[in-house]
């Protein structure tokens, strides 16, 4: 399953290079949500190969109507996470597949073609990018450590959300290194993943945006949690707190979100 799954995500990567690279039509979901046609269509794309062979799994997708499926033996899709940064040419955009098994984790794959970087991991085998395995950092010092975050889409319209951001911004950025904002949740839990960012927090977060990204960031040996400290569920927490192990508790301490 795990090759041919492989091969279909790259084939829908050309898609993705392809859309990258044209015009563009834009349309808005919200505020500052963006879609495209190449978000539906390599959405269309893989939704047509994974049904046929792997009939086994249901799908659960970004721009597809999920409220009649339950979550259990499932493909999670994200077609284009990182949409904003797809649309102006910025290269951190990609495709992430989370396959699960009665709802626990199985294998993830996050393929940014734009940057050639395909990181994957099955479920006690390891993380991989391009093949060549990755660990997370030995950073145990906060104040050296180089933390990602985003910025939920909700911040133009909800005043809660937006206060909640700046106030995790006041309390971590002088605590650590620096902050790093790269506009793709997937590629941010796999830099984690790789030993690129110590840390890595945000709100509002999607079962979608995370999938692959929490399974790659297990078996490179990271941590992740809600908000509390707590097991990080993918379709009801509002927070993922995610960390190479040895910053997790710090970094929840810090957050202090109420």
């Amino acid at each position: 399953m795990i090759d041919r799954l492989k091969e279909i995500v790259k084939e829908a990567g050309e898609i993705l290079k392809e859309g990258y690279f044209s015009t563009k039509e834009i349309n808005f979901k919200a505020k500052k949500d963006l879609v495209t046609k190449y978000d539906v269509g390599i959405e269309n794309f893989l939704k047509e190969k994974f049904s046929k062979e792997f009939n086994q799994f249901n799908l659960i997708a970004e721009e597809s109507d999920n409220s009649d499926i339950k979550f259990n033996d499932s493909i999670i899709i994200d077609p284009i996470d990182g949409t904003t940064n797809f649309v102006n040419g910025v290269p951190h955009t990609a495709i992430s597949v989370g396959v699960y098994k009665d709802k626990k984790p199985f294998y993830g794959i996050v393929y940014n073609p734009i940057l050639n970087e395909l990181y994957e991991a099955q479920v006690k085998k390891g993380a991989f990018l391009n093949g060549k395995k990755i660990e997370v950092s030995k950073e145990n010092d906060f104040q050296k450590a180089l933390i990602a975050t985003g910025f939920p889409y909700t911040s133009g319209t909800n005043q809660d959300d937006l206060d909640s951001v700046l106030k995790m911004m006041k309390n971590v950025l002088p605590n650590c290194q620096d902050i790093r904002r790269l506009g793709s949740a997937s590629l941010d839990l796999c830099y984690v993943a790789k030993g690129v960012f110590d840390s890595y927090y945000e709100m509002n977060l999607k079962p979608w945006d995370v999938s692959a990204g929490v399974i790659i960031l297990s078996e490179a040996g990271g941590a992740f949690t809600n908000e509390k400290g707590e097991e990080y569920s993918l379709f009801e927490d509002k927070y993922i707190v995610a960390t190479n192990g040895c910053l997790q508790d710090e970094l929840v301490k810090i957050l202090e979100v109420k």
